[in-house]
């Protein structure tokens, strides 16, 4: 049993950025040797996540309108009357879509549907850079 681990940097707008970070991991993997296994994609931090959907334009759009329906920027949240940072909204979204992937491994290449990727979601209210922590564990 092997394992390779890596980091990404990204940098994002914020403001519920979506970033596709498909080809990084499959250029990780392959760098990897591991055949196959499991992916562990990880983004820390409270105001990001990674997920997966059909990274086109409509369907990054639905997800980002359904977020603010359910975790409105300009809601009410004790976080910001604590912090004053008015990123509460931020915080919330990164807990409902949750910060992390595991996707197997096939043949060399993440196991992942047609038409989805993984992508990296950067909530907070302004630019930043992420870190997103790869391991790979397999043969």
């Amino acid at each position: 049993m092997g394992h390779h681990a890596a980091t990404l940097e990204i940098a994002t707008t914020g403001n519920t950025d979506v970033i596709d970070l498909t080809e990084h991991l499959e250029r990780v993997v392959r760098d990897s040797g591991v055949r196959n296994g499991v992916l562990l994609v990880f983004t820390p931090g409270s105001t990001a996540s990674v997920t997966t959907i059909e990274y086109e334009s409509g369907a990054v759009a639905d997800l980002k309108r359904a977020l603010e329906r359910v975790a409105p920027r300009d809601g009410d949240y004790e976080h910001n009357l604590r912090w004053g940072d008015g990123n509460g909204f931020a915080h919330v979204r990164s807990a409902l879509v949750g910060p992390s992937v595991t996707v197997p491994l096939l043949d060399g290449r993440p196991d992942t549907g047609t038409w989805q990727q993984i992508v990296l979601c950067d909530f907070d209210n302004r630019p930043r850079r992420r870190r997103v922590s790869v391991r790979i564990l397999g043969h």
